[in-house]
C-alpha cells in the first residue's frame, strides 16, 4: 500500500519529463512545416472540407437509401484521390473513373460470359479473372503507361476482380457495377472542385520555378567562385560565398521533375501556362542543368583540397578564369529571372559571348605554356580547374539555349523589344570570329 504513491510519482514524472517533451518537439515541427509551405496547411483544410462535405452529403435519406453502405465509397474516393497538386488530383481522378467504368465493364462482362457455361461457371469465372489480371498487370510494366497510368491500371484490377467475385456470389452484378461508379464520381468530383477553385496548388508553375531555382544557385556559385579560388573576396562577397553549397540542391532534383511533368501534362491551362505547354523541355533543362553541377562540385572540390596551388601559379589564369565565372554567373541569374518572369532577354547572348571569347583566349594560352619551369604537382590542380571552366561555359551555352527554346516554344514576351540599340540574337551569332552557340568548347 506504501508503494501506490511512490508509483504514481513516478508515472507523473514520466508524462512530464517524456510525453510534454515529445509533444513539444512535435509542436515545433509541425510549426516549421507550416512556414515552410503555407500550402500544406491550406492542404489540408481543403481535404478536410471535401470529407466533410461528401459526408453531409450522405446524411440525406434519400442519398443513403439509394447507395446504402456503398456510399462510404464516396468518401474513400476523396481520401484516396486528393492530391496537393491540381495535376496529381486530376490524374488519379481521371484515373480512377475511367478505371472503375472498364473494370466494371470487364466485370460484369467476365460474369456474364462464366454464366453461359451453365455448371462449369464457376471454373470459367476463375480463369477469365485470373487472366485478365494477369494481363493488366503486364500492361502496368511499360514505361509511358506506369508513369501516367499505373494508378489506373491498378484500380482495373481492383473492381473487376471485386465486381467478378461478388457477382458470382449475388445475381445483383449490374446494380453493384452502377452504384460503385457513382459513388466514386461523386466523391472524385467534389475533390476536383475544391481542389482546382480554392486555392489551387500547380504542378506545372512549381516546376516552372523549380528549375529558374536550380539555374540561379548555378549562377550564384559562378559568381563566387572567382573571388574564392583567386583570392581576392571582399566583405561584400561574404554573403555570396555563404551561399555557393546551393548548386547541391540540382542533383536531388531529377524525381521531382519527373513527377512534377507528369502532373502538369495533366492540368487545364492556367496563369501563362498554356494548353500543350512544352513541359518535356523542362526535364532537358534540368538534365543541362545537373551536368553543369557535376562539373561545379568537381570544381568546389579545389576550393577546399588540402593540397592547394601557389597563387603564383594561379595569377596565370586568374583573368581569364575569373572572366569566364563572371559571365556565366550573369547570364544564368538573368536566364532564371527571365524564366521566373517567363520573358527572355537577347543580353544573355553578351555574356555567353564574352565568356566564350574568355575560354578561346584560356585555352590558346594553355597550349602554348604558362608555366615553363613551375612543379607538374603544382601545375595540375590550376590547368584542371582551368579545364573544367571551359567545360562549364560549354554546358552553359547548351542551358541557355534549351531555354531559349522553350522562349520559342512557350511564347516568351521579349523584355528587349522597347531597349534602343539592341542587337539581334541572329546578329550576335554571326559576328565575326564567334564560334556559334551549339558549337562544344573543349581543352584538346
Amino acid at each position: 500500500m506504501q508503494m501506490a504513491p511512490e508509483n504514481e510519482e513516478k508515472t507523473s514524472n514520466w508524462f512530464k519529463g517524456i510525453n510534454v517533451a515529445k509533444i513539444v518537439n512535435a509542436a515545433k515541427d509541425a510549426k516549421q512545416l507550416g512556414k515552410e509551405d503555407p500550402r500544406r496547411i491550406i492542404h489540408s483544410l481543403k481535404v478536410g472540407l471535401a470529407i466533410t462535405l461528401v459526408s453531409l452529403f450522405y446524411y440525406f435519406n434519400f442519398s443513403y437509401e439509394g447507395f446504402g453502405v456503398s456510399a462510404m465509397w464516396a468518401i474513400m474516393t476523396v481520401v484516396v484521390v486528393f492530391e496537393f497538386s491540381v495535376g496529381a488530383t486530376l490524374g488519379k481522378g481521371v484515373n480512377r473513373g475511367i478505371a472503375t467504368l472498364l473494370g466494371g465493364a470487364l466485370g460484369v462482362g467476365a460474369h456474364r460470359l462464366a454464366s453461359l457455361s451453365g455448371g462449369k461457371a464457376g471454373m470459367y469465372h476463375s480463369r477469365i479473372i485470373g487472366f485478365l489480371s494477369a494481363v493488366v498487370t503486364f500492361i502496368r510494366f511499360f514505361p509511358k503507361l506506369k508513369a501516367r497510368y499505373d494508378y489506373g491500371l491498378l484500380i482495373i484490377i481492383l473492381t473487376f476482380s471485386l465486381i467478378s467475385v461478388s457477382g458470382y456470389r449475388d445475381d445483383e452484378v449490374l446494380q453493384m457495377a452502377y452504384i460503385r461508379l457513382s459513388t466514386i464520381l461523386i466523391g472524385g468530383s467534389a475533390t476536383v472542385f475544391i481542389c482546382i477553385f480554392i486555392c489551387p496548388v500547380w504542378a506545372g508553375k512549381d516546376l516552372h520555378n523549380l528549375i529558374a531555382t536550380n539555374i540561379e544557385n548555378l549562377g550564384i556559385f559562378f559568381e563566387g567562385f572567382g573571388c574564392e579560388y583567386f583570392e581576392t573576396k571582399t566583405d561584400k562577397d561574404q554573403e555570396t560565398n555563404a551561399s555557393m553549397d546551393g548548386y547541391k540542391n540540382v542533383f536531388n532534383s531529377k524525381g521531382t521533375e519527373e513527377a512534377l511533368v507528369n502532373f502538369a501534362k495533366w492540368e487545364p491551362r492556367h496563369d501563362k501556362f498554356r494548353y500543350r505547354h512544352p513541359w518535356d523541355q523542362y526535364l532537358k533543362i534540368g538534365t543541362l542543368t545537373r551536368e553543369c553541377a557535376y562539373r561545379i562540385d568537381a570544381l568546389n572540390g579545389f576550393l577546399h583540397s588540402e593540397m592547394q596551388t601557389p597563387m603564383e601559379i594561379r595569377a596565370k589564369i586568374q583573368e581569364s578564369c575569373r572572366k569566364m565565372s563572371l559571365e556565366c554567373s550573369y547570364a544564368l541569374k538573368e536566364l532564371a529571372l527571365g524564366i521566373n518572369n517567363m520573358t527572355f532577354s537577347l543580353h544573355i547572348d553578351h555574356h555567353i559571348l564574352s565568356a566564350k571569347a574568355a575560354a578561346k583566349k584560356l585555352k590558346s594560352s594553355l597550349k602554348t605554356g604558362l608555366w615553363p619551369d613551375a612543379n607538374l604537382l603544382d601545375i595540375i590542380p590550376a590547368a584542371t580547374v582551368a579545364s573544367l571552366l571551359i567545360e562549364t561555359v560549354s554546358y552553359t551555352v547548351k542551358i541557355v539555349d534549351s531555354v531559349h527554346e522553350l522562349a520559342s516554344l512557350s511564347q516568351f514576351e521579349n523584355c528587349d523589344a522597347t531597349l534602343p540599340n539592341e542587337t539581334s540574337r541572329e546578329e550576335v551569332t554571326r559576328s565575326p570570329g564567334i564560334e556559334s552557340h551549339s558549337l562544344s568548347i573543349t581543352v584538346e
